[in-house]
């Protein structure tokens, strides 16, 4: 188990997988990411996260690490207003993530679901508090970083370093600014189009990919370091080892 080619879950075959693997499951959406950046943005960062975060955690345990296909559907209906946004919905999402779960067990050793999407955090909240009263070896983290909240600088710097192809010009992109927190009641009760016509939360001006390398790093460290400490919330949510260790 040396090398990125077979830590591909979906490249492998049967005879390929080893005993009781520590497998990362990539959770994105395909939803609107503004003008500028494409509807696979939050699924294209989950699988990169989830990648580079095997590699670490493959060479410093020794340990198998398995990187399963990105689930690609989400729960996004905050963005319904854009057209190409397909949104399955928490319930969905919900089923979705149980049976993936309880097929994984059959022959995971631990299961760890890297989210890039944060409209899909409740219902991985009710996914894996559930599948951990089962019994399961199940976690969940998510790729994130301080910045703005949506199609903003942080997400357009990292599809400027991950993706640069699919970043359309950006110089005159606008968007609502504010902290996420003066936003969120009307984001809940009208959603992302009437508070912001373009779809962005934030403001890309400024993004680089090579901010988006450092941004990217950032997230890898975050999500190994929860991984590797092996602690987690009641709602299944990976935590540092310790209270200093960052997010």
């Amino acid at each position: 188990m040396a090398g990125a080619a077979t830590r591909d879950l979906a490249g492998s075959a049967w005879p390929d997988i080893p005993a009781d693997p520590l497998v990362l499951v990539p959770v994105g959406s395909t939803e609107q990411h503004g003008p500028h950046l494409p509807l696979s943005t939050d699924t294209v960062i989950a699988q990169a996260v989830a990648e580079r975060a095997a590699g670490v955690l493959e060479a410093r345990s020794g340990g198998p690490v398995l990187v399963a296909p990105a689930i690609a559907y989400g729960a996004s209906g905050e963005h319904a207003g854009f057209p190409g946004t397909v949104s399955i919905g928490h319930d969905a999402l919900r089923t979705v993530l149980v049976e993936a779960v309880r097929s994984l067990a059959l022959w995971a050793g631990r299961v760890v679901l890297v989210n890039g999407h944060g409209g899909n955090v409740p219902t991985l909240d009710a996914a894996v508090g559930r599948m951990r009263a089962e019994g399961h070896d199940v976690g969940w983290t998510a790729c994130e970083v301080p910045g703005d909240a949506h199609a903003g600088s942080t997400e357009t710097s990292v599809m400027l370093h991950l993706a640069p192809h699919l970043v359309r010009p950006f110089g005159a992109v606008t968007g609502d600014a504010r902290p996420l927190a003066e936003l969120m009641p009307d984001l809940v009760a009208r959603g992302v189009r009437a508070v912001s016509p373009t779809g962005v939360l934030g403001d890309p001006a400024g993004a680089s990919g090579e901010r988006g390398r450092v941004l990217l790093e950032a997230m890898v460290a975050a999500v190994v370091r929860r991984i590797g400490g092996g602690r987690a919330d009641a709602r299944g949510r990976l935590v540092p080892s310790s209270p200093g260790e960052g997010p």
